[in-house]
């Protein structure tokens, strides 16, 4: 069984670039197995770079840090032109170098064409620690739709199993709502993982709604799924005034309620428990026809 390691994203880079791995990659240019101190100015930025946003105050603290103590990690460059390098990875650190005032940074200089660069940016991103899952998933997109990669190659490239990389893919299928709602922790993957399994988009969106109102775990979200996958699902969370979340138990008997009746139903209860339901209704005639399916 082929176990990996550490090392997979330098075999990745290293398929990337056609090359052996250790002391034999330089074997052709002496040169690139040593760290040059570059021109700020005469570096740009990866025009590749999947990575959007950073955050201003982590590239402060990084700015002061490498005041203290220097760029302890060098950065990857490509020479584009005499004197004229652009970025492969390391943008943080170029982008915290540059709040610290520096003039030069220590850079390994790699040989790689448009595609190899968007590849290893790709790559390096995804072995990140700080992606939130969407971010991670959209790595894991672009590196299979623009490097024409498939997903076992893919797998080969970051050194993760087949299944991992599906289970990413499959994330962005959820309304862009939900993605961002992952994105900033407000649920977890094992929660959007459940709402995938649900078909209607409506349902997901309330069942989305109602785990950040009522806490629901992901065990319960699964439940939910697995209950209302092809079926109508109302929401409890619509009312903003509601003191005390409904567990799951009183989710599921009023979302019966609420389809039998073919209305919404709501529920408001304090801290011991005690509470009302709430059944609305818009004339004599709706409000006579939900007494009789109830009385039934």
């Amino acid at each position: 069984m082929k176990k990996h390691s550490k090392g997979s994203l330098g075999r990745g880079l290293s398929a990337i670039l056609g090359t052996k791995s250790n002391k034999k990659e330089y074997t052709q240019d002496n040169s690139l197995a040593r760290i040059h101190e570059i021109s700020i100015n005469e570096i740009q930025t990866n025009p590749f770079q999947p990575r959007i946003n950073f955050k201003q105050e982590k590239l402060d603290e990084l700015a002061l840090s490498i005041k203290e103590l220097g760029v302890i990690q060098p950065i990857t460059v490509r020479e584009i032109n005499i004197n004229k390098y652009q970025l492969i990875s390391g943008e943080r650190r170029y982008k915290a170098s540059q709040l610290a005032g520096l003039n030069k940074i220590p850079a390994f200089i790699r040989k790689a064409n448009d595609q190899e660069m968007l590849e290893m940016a790709l790559v390096e991103n995804i072995q990140r620690e700080d992606l939130n899952p969407i971010e991670i998933a959209l790595s894991y997109k672009r590196l299979i739709n623009e490097c024409k990669l498939t997903q076992e190659a893919c797998s080969n490239r970051v050194g993760k199993k087949r299944t991992t990389i599906t289970n990413f893919l499959r994330l962005l299928k959820l309304p862009s709502e939900i993605q961002e709602g992952l994105a900033k922790g407000e649920i977890t993957s094992g929660h959007a993982r459940a709402l995938i399994n649900i078909n209607s988009l409506e349902n997901q969106m309330n069942v989305y709604k109602d785990i950040i109102h009522n806490g629901y775990s992901v065990r319960e979200v699964e439940q939910i799924a697995k209950i209302f996958k092809n079926s109508i699902y109302k929401r409890l969370s619509r009312n903003k005034k509601t003191i005390t979340p409904h567990p799951f138990s009183h989710q599921k008997m009023l979302n019966n309620l609420s389809v039998k009746i073919n209305t919404d139903v709501d529920m408001k209860r304090n801290k011991e428990g005690k509470g009302k339901i709430i059944i609305p209704f818009k004339t004599d005639e709706e409000f006579i026809s939900i007494l009789k399916i109830i009385n039934k």
